[in-house]
Order: C-alpha cells, then structure tokens, then sequence
C-alpha cells in the first residue's frame, strides 16, 4: 500500500500526538505523552532535558528510527507512521541524514567514498556542484584522501556532517553529535551545523545535554516526564543552563 502524500507545509517536520511508552503494568513508563510539535525548515533546533524526559525517544521517533505507538510524524509530505518498512527505509536513505555521537564511518574507506555512501547503496550518482559546495563548506578539501584513522576527530565528525548534507534531505537529525569530542572541536562542528542551516537551508534537530552545544541553536526545545514543556529563542549558555536548572526543581 502506497502512502499518501501531504501538501508541503513551511515545517520540515511536525508530529502530533505522539505517544510512546516501554514496559507493562507496574513497570510500565511513558517516554512521550501526546506530543505535538513542529520545526521549520532552515533552522537549527536543540532538545534538551534532565535524563528520562523522552528527549531520545522524542528524536528517535521523528527520524523513524523508533515506531511511536500512536500519533502522526509527517516529513517531506508524508506520515512516516504509514509507512511500510521498504518505504521506511527508503525515506531514511533519501530525506533523513543522521549524525552520530560516533562517527559511524567505514575505516577501510576514504573520506570521499564515505561521503558518497548513501547515494551508492542507493545506485545514484552525486551532484558534483552540491558535493563541492559542502566539502568547501566544511574545509575538507584537503581530506578527501584520507581513511577515517588518518583523521582527527573533528575532521571526522565533520565527514559525518557532509554525509548527512550530500542528499539534501528534508531534515538532518544529530544525537550528541559533539559528544565525543573536545570542547574547541565540538564548537567548531557546532558552527558548521549552523552555517549549513543558515547558507544551505538545511533543517537540523539535534539532542544534546550541553548547553554551550545548545547556544549555537536557534531554538531550543525543552522536555520533562515525556512533554515539551518550554522553548527558547536565541539561547545563550546562561539561558539555557536557567531553563534546564528551573525543570530539576
């Protein structure tokens, strides 16, 4: 069964009453109770909350890579929860990008050829105007050649970004993806997400604990028991760390 395909709205994402819960009887928790929440396109947004408040799942979900029990998660036009698992996947391959805590690269790869991975496992080729915009973007010109061992970390990382962009999907999802690295790489990772929002148009949600990692967003979302239960524009480290200190009280 095909899946009906929605008018294009001005969100790249939006998700209504989600529901999520693991467990059964007493041991039963609710990650996501009724969510309803919606990102625009060509903006970088934070979701950020103590542990347990659904913000992974909450992520999880809206990128497919978790089924919600209920509800409708609508991306590119069409509900990912009415999808079969072959369209799912297909979705995933070519309007979803993903950065990872972990780089997830190939080690016996370059650079280059793990740029171009999804559109290779896809049998497509690659638009080289789009391809050089994005190394040029992220500075890894020089990098190409390079296996991922020969790489440093942010170099790595940034790799992983410009496999995500090379598909131009809907939305690129990032889940601490400057977790494991140095705070003056990270910031320099965290930039780069944002130049790619704000010169490429690109749409990024991103979870992250840091709220020097939230500061570079444009809005950040924040969770508790498996709501959303604030938001703020324009964060700062001093706004953010207010806002995530007000929800442990």
């Amino acid at each position: 069964m095909t899946s009906e395909t929605l008018p294009l709205t001005e969100y790249a994402v939006s998700a209504r009453g989600l529901t999520k819960s693991y467990g059964h009887d007493s041991t039963r928790v609710e990650a996501l109770r009724t969510v309803d929440v919606a990102f625009a396109r060509s903006r970088f947004t934070a979701i950020m909350g103590p542990s347990g408040s659904g913000k992974s799942t909450l992520m999880h979900c809206l990128a497919g890579l978790d089924t919600a029990d209920a509800g409708e998660i609508i991306i590119g036009g069409r509900d990912l929860m009415t999808l079969n698992d072959d369209e799912l996947t297909m979705m995933r391959r070519e309007q979803i990008g993903f950065v990872f805590q972990s780089f997830n690269l190939v080690p016996t790869i370059n650079a280059k050829d793990n740029i171009l991975l999804p559109l290779s496992l896809a049998g497509k080729s690659h638009d080289r105007e789009w391809f050089n915009t994005v190394i040029d973007a992220l500075g890894l010109r020089d990098r190409l050649s390079h296996k991922p061992h020969e790489l440093s970390g942010g170099q790595q990382q940034r790799v992983a970004v410009a496999r995500a962009l090379l598909t131009r999907p809907e939305v690129v999802f990032g889940d601490e993806p400057t977790g494991n690295l140095d705070s003056r790489t990270g910031a320099e990772v965290l930039s780069l997400m944002r130049t790619s929002t704000r010169e490429m148009g690109q749409t990024i949600i991103m979870v992250t604990h840091d709220p020097a990692a939230a500061s570079y967003a444009d809005t950040v979302l924040l969770m508790k028991d498996g709501s959303i239960v604030g938001q703020l524009e324009n964060p700062t480290v001093a706004t953010v760390t207010e806002a995530l200190a007000s929800l442990a009280e």
